[in-house]
């Protein structure tokens, strides 16, 4: 099948989620092209982009489908309007149409986007984020046939609605064709706001099991407890509680090395705040990371923290994908009562869940899990299984193989 993926930036680093798809998919025997609104400015890619050539699939909006050049984007567009207005009038204007599309249709996005998926016809547009799902549709209404799906992975169905309001979707809901919310809890969300409940499937995020593999958590003599935090230094990671539940448990457990990867930022405001808890020896901020450099710290530690919160803004986590892979790799894990996370942590079976903003909860469980080492290995096997069973990525990549197929072929 002939596939677009419509992306907000690629490569990126925390999205690998979205890469995990892309690849399984050309494992799977599909086309699958990419469309992004800019590419990051990150001086680090994951492997899977330079392996299956990536950056060859890629298409930016701005740049590749129409010049970045205003004036010359208008000179190029009149020719193409001539050429090609008796075969399509309506739809042509429809595009050009600023009243109803807004700057899409001003900075004659839509248009040139429309031109060029006219010419690939695409079997799928895959829409990755609520926004784009919206654009999906005004592609939708100026002709293309493609049928355009909409993954919604947090801030477009949390932080999005409390700024654009609860009827942003209204249109896409109406004239999208399927929607994969990544969990049960987004699921509820978008019957809530009066989508279709026939045209939802949730779709859960998956990892590479061979890639994440399992091993026992023990702690040898003298051997300082490492203790793991992947995430990008934002608001909603909630780093300010975890450091803060930090500093507690140092003052009765001095054998702590607390590590924290990510870009972001925070960074500053971050290590100043362990500068000012006086813990700087235990505390190391590594930047941001690459899949290869994660698989080694994961290895590497004995307990993963990650205290997700909802952002001042209301922005909401979805499925941390970091959890999926601490917990496949064996650790045992510390994360917090928030948005889907309990779908994917099971409380006092693969880890600990304790309330958002919740220090000493927090520092409680750290000690637990510190005082008891005999029971990583038993989380960290139930956590493994938990991965084997509901977020295995080739299993998820079949489905959702399936999904574009029924709905190709109108069994949807």
């Amino acid at each position: 099948m002939k596939i677009a993926f419509i992306v907000n930036a690629f490569p990126t680093l925390t999205e690998t989620f979205i890469l995990n798809q892309i690849t399984g998919l050309l494992d799977l025997g599909h086309d699958v092209e990419i469309f992004a609104g800019h590419t990051p400015s990150e001086e680090k890619v994951h492997t899977d982009v330079k392996k299956y050539c990536l950056t060859d699939r890629v298409h930016y909006f701005f740049g590749d489908l129409m010049p970045s050049h205003k004036i010359k984007r208008v000179l190029k567009a009149i020719p193409i309007i001539i050429k090609n207005f008796h075969k399509d009038p309506l739809n042509i204007m429809k595009s050009l149409n600023v009243y109803k599309y807004g700057i899409r249709a001003l900075s004659l996005l839509l248009f040139y986007s429309r031109n060029y998926f006219l010419k690939k016809e695409f079997d799928i547009v895959h829409c990755h984020y609520g926004p784009n799902g919206i654009f999906g549709v005004y592609l939708k209404e100026t002709g293309i046939r493609s049928k355009i799906v909409t993954s919604f992975y947090g801030f477009d169905i949390s932080e999005y609605l409390l700024r654009e309001g609860d009827d942003i979707y209204k249109n896409l809901f109406q004239k999208g064709d399927f929607f994969l919310p990544i969990c049960q809890f987004f699921k509820r969300k978008l019957i809530s706001l009066n989508c279709d409940e026939r045209k939802i499937f949730v779709h859960n995020m998956g990892i590479d099991l061979k890639r994440y593999r399992y091993s026992e958590r023990i702690i040898r003599s003298k051997e300082n407890i490492k203790i793991l935090t992947l995430a990008r230094l934002d608001e909603k990671k909630g780093h300010e509680y975890a450091i803060k539940a930090i500093a507690k448990v140092i003052k009765k457990h001095k054998n702590i090395h607390y590590i924290i990867a990510g870009g972001g930022t925070l960074r500053s405001e971050l290590e100043s705040l362990v500068s000012e808890l006086d813990i700087k020896k235990h505390v190391n901020f590594l930047g941001a990371i690459e899949q290869s450099e994660a698989l080694v710290l994961y290895q590497q530690a004995h307990i993963f923290v990650l205290h997700s919160i909802t952002a001042s803004n209301g922005d909401q986590e979805g499925t941390p994908i970091v959890l999926l892979e601490a917990q496949a790799m064996g650790l045992p894990v510390i994360s917090t009562y928030h948005s889907a996370i309990p779908e994917v942590v099971v409380d006092g079976k693969s880890g600990f869940l304790v309330p958002e903003k919740d220090v000493n909860a927090l520092a409680e469980k750290l000690e637990y899990l510190i005082e008891h080492p005999e029971m990583w290995s038993e989380m960290g096997r139930n956590g493994r299984r938990i991965i084997e069973e509901k977020y295995d990525i080739s299993k998820s990549n079949k489905r959702l193989a399936e999904i574009y197929q029924r709905l190709h072929t109108g069994m949807m």
